[in-house]
């Protein structure tokens, strides 16, 4: 059997930096569309295999796309500005990545090439119960805007998979310090103190090592699950701002205070339903307690330089 090529766009970021290493470890040809705009050099590694290719350039041009999407049979679509900040600071760059150039990429692609695209969350805003993929879509920030626009245009145009993801947290060789958790975490160790506001309000995580996961089943069972939108994640993730910081108190010293003043610029606050990903097959295997053990063992590894200190933390 002739193992199938795989397009990953923004494969060198937090999520495509596990994922790459897990295809290549499962038989497939990966190739990396990335514009390294971090400078990241998480995929180093992979060079050495004959089946992993990696092509430098921006997502949004076309003849850059048209070449890489030559020979491929399934695209993971991962190039994205992500999260609220990112998207706030550069509205007009959110929108030409997450949304225009998603739609390039649809009609770059021919019809039989099959498409995962990673949505969010996000999407969902503010919403009283619990959300399932039928939940109408109010985002509230730019980053959930862009994101709902990408889907709805993928969705119409069909062969599509789209997954909205819970919010990932998690080590991965491209570390980002900026997800909930994972900022959580390491100001706890780092500086023994966090500060907490809207701490009633409801989030859902995944671990970044079982996004890659759902990538593959993805893959796997295309047939079975394209042209839907599903939630992704596990019912047993879903945890107040509360929960989260006292669940690192458990494992950390720290000083915990919540606060009254302050909001966050992603006022998401919402429980989520995994039900129709779970009947699919797939299901978690990372629980918040084990993501926390390997960020604390992780940051060890890690610190962050002021140059106006005399001293280092």
């Amino acid at each position: 059997m002739v193992a199938s090529t795989v397009l990953i766009t923004g494969g060198a970021g937090y999520v495509g930096s596990l994922l790459v290493p897990k295809m290549l470890g499962k038989g497939y040809k990966v190739r990396v569309l990335d514009n390294l705009m971090y400078r990241q050099t998480s995929l180093l590694p992979y060079f050495i295999n004959d089946r992993f290719e990696f092509v430098r350039g921006d997502v949004r041009d076309r003849a850059t796309l048209r070449n890489a999407l030559d020979g491929v049979d399934y695209v993971i679509h991962l190039a994205a500005i992500v999260g609220a900040p990112a998207c706030a600071r550069d509205p007009q760059l959110a929108e030409s990545v997450n949304y225009e150039a998603s739609v390039l990429l649809d009609e770059c692609r021919s019809r039989n090439q099959g498409l995962i695209f990673a949505s969010t969350g996000s999407n969902y805003g503010a919403v009283e119960g619990i959300c399932t993929e039928n939940t109408p879509l109010s985002p509230l920030t730019d980053y959930g805007v862009t994101k709902t626009k990408a889907e709805v245009a993928l969705m119409e145009a069909g062969n599509v998979v789209v997954y909205r993801f819970a919010t990932a947290f998690g080590l991965s060789p491209r570390l980002r310090l900026d997800l909930m958790v994972n900022d959580f975490t390491f100001q706890a160790l780092k500086n023994r103190q966090l500060i907490v506001f809207e701490k009633g309000f409801r989030r859902t995580f995944i671990h970044v090592r079982d996004m890659a996961r759902a990538f593959i089943h993805a893959v796997e069972n295309y047939d079975q699950l394209k042209d839907q939108v599903y939630n992704v994640g596990h019912e047993s993730m879903n945890y107040t701002k509360e929960e989260v910081a006292v669940a690192i108190q458990n494992k950390i010293d720290y000083h915990l205070n919540f606060s009254e003043i302050g909001s966050d610029p992603d006022a998401r606050d919402y429980e989520v339903s995994f039900e129709r990903i779970r009947q699919t097959g797939f299901e978690t295997e990372v629980t918040l307690d084990a993501g926390i053990d390997e960020l604390v063992k992780g940051y060890v590894m890690i610190n962050l330089h002021n140059p106006y200190a005399n001293i280092e933390s």
